[in-house]
Formats: structure tokens, C-alpha cells, sequence
């Protein structure tokens, strides 16, 4: 969702980019005019819930980092939660959103739901945000645009499968999370995401979510980004049971900046946002 827009006359060609969830926070800073990635960093809230909420911790951390006090041409908000849900346009009707949420989300009246358009894909992304952050950058820079993590996700993964046939798996992992992805030329088969707590959580999930699509572990081929490795457990128990395993080539991504390969990996959202 897109909030005003900046005056050219006064723009300094530099764009910030949050990826915010409740425990903490990353963002990256990204000169508009070559595209590459000049700051980032991670930051983890680690008492909350201790007598301080998330939006205390939120506006200190601001506070206390000079590069995020700079005037910004462009201020991107993404929101990662499993609080979220595609819709397809041919159903969609932005006067029941909460309607779309209530059998996987508990939606109660005062919360704001919104919405993002996928138009090159024919479908819209309803979910919950953080509305307490929202409030917070609008008063910090004004002008900003906000979107859910999976809108992000789902539309750099299916960019990528375009002119290929083959039913691609993609898994996208964050702190006990993963995102579910299936594509198969610019189509989305399946999304879903889900909490785990053990790597046999996260191959029940995998399997069966295959087996629904009918897609044999032999022949699928299953991309792993995100936070993980190859040395990671989830990645080593997928090499297990499904033939064709891999890290998200993220190569071109890189290109743009000189952090790592495991780096661009993992933030592989928040440096497209």
C-alpha cells in the first residue's frame, strides 16, 4: 500500500527499506539510482514481553542509529507475520477483508486488515500489520509504502519461474517459520507458511503439502532460502528425502552489494522490498 509520494525536487536518490516483525527488526539503506545496497543491519529486541512492548524498543533502536535519522526519497515497510492470505482477484472484495482472515486468523473488529495488489499475477494479499509501527515511520518520514512479507516473496519467486513449466518448491525459513512456496510458470500453486520447532516438523509439513499436490519427492525440485544453510538441520534432513535439493542461486542479487552469498540469501526479501 503506497502512502504520498516525495517531491523530485527533492530527492537524494536514497531509499530505506524495514522488514519489521515482533522481535526485532532489519533494513537496509539502497542508492535508487545504481540499485546497490550501501548500509544494512539486523537488530533483535531481546526483552520483550519483560514490562516493554515491541514499539518502545522499536523507537529507541531508531534513536539510537544516526543513519536512519537521514531524509529518505523512499521509506518501505514489510511486515512478517503469518497473519495473511492470497486471494484471487476474481473473488476479491476490499469491503470484507476480514472475511478472508477469520478461518486461519483470529480477526477481532478494531483490527485494521489491508491489502496488497498483485495485479501481474490476478490475485491480492489481505493480512494483518503492525498498525503501531505504521503509525510510528508515518510520523518519522511521512511518505511511505508498506506491504506483507509473503507479497514480496511470492512475487520475486514467481518473476523467477517464468517460461518454466517444471512444479518448482521453494521454502523460505525465519526464526521457527517457514514459507511454503509452489510455482510453476508464473502461477502460484500453494502458498502457506508454518511454525515449526524441530526439523521433523518442517519435513512433515514439506511432504505432505507435496503429496497434496501430487509431486513426487523423486522429481520435484526444492529450493531452500532465507536463514539457512547447508549445514543447517532442515537442509539435511530435506537431502534425505527428496532427490533435487538446493540453496536459492542468489547470484544476481549479490551483484548488487558486497555482502555474502549466505547474506543475500537470507535477507533476500528485505534487499527487493
Amino acid at each position: 500500500m503506497l502512502v504520498n509520494r516525495p517531491n523530485i525536487t527533492e530527492k537524494n536518490y536514497r531509499k530505506l527499506s524495514l522488514r519489521v516483525r515482533p522481535d526485532g527488526f532489519s533494513y537496509c539503506t539502497t542508492d535508487t539510482l545504481s540499485g546497490a545496497v550501501v548500509g544494512f543491519e539486523e537488530v533483535r529486541f531481546t526483552d520483550v514481553g519483560t514490562g516493554h512492548n515491541a514499539e518502545e524498543f522499536f523507537v529507541k533502536a531508531f534513536a539510537d542509529r544516526p543513519e536512519l535519522q537521514q531524509r529518505f526519497d523512499q521509506v518501505v515497510v514489510t511486515h512478517e507475520n503469518g497473519l495473511s492470505t492470497f486471494v484471487p482477484k476474481a473473488l476479491f472484495d476490499e469491503h470484507y477483508l476480514g472475511s478472508y482472515l477469520q478461518y486461519n486468523v483470529k480477526v477481532f473488529e478494531t483490527d485494521y486488515v489491508a491489502y496488497d495488489e498483485l495485479p501481474n499475477y490476478e490475485m491480492n494479499n489481505v493480512y494483518l500489520p503492525f498498525l503501531a509501527i505504521n503509525n510510528f515511520v508515518a510520523d518519522k518520514f511521512g511518505n511511505f509504502e508498506y506491504k506483507h512479507l509473503s507479497s514480496v516473496l511470492v512475487s520475486k519467486l514467481l518473476e523467477g519461474s517464468k517460461n518454466n513449466d517444471e512444479k518448482q518448491v521453494f521454502a523460505h525459513f525465519a526464526d521457527h517459520r517457514f514459507e511454503l512456496v509452489v510455482a510453476q510458470n508464473q502461477k502460484l500453486l500453494l502458498f502457506n507458511s508454518f511454525d515449526y520447532r524441530t526439523k521433523e516438523d518442517f519435513i512433515y509439513y514439506l511432504l505432505f503439502a507435496a503429496e497434496q499436490l501430487n509431486l513426487n519427492p523423486e522429481f520435484f525440485k526444492l529450493h531452500l532460502l532465507g536463514d539457512i544453510s547447508e549445514d543447517s538441520d532442515c537442509y539435511q534432513i530435506a537431502y534425505r528425502y527428496v532427490r533435487n535439493v538446493s540453496l536459492l542461486d542468489v547470484s544476481r542479487l549479490q551483484s548488487r552489494n558486497a555482502l555474502s552469498e549466505s547474506e543475500n540469501r537470507k535477507h533476500f526479501i528485505l534487499f527487493q522490498s
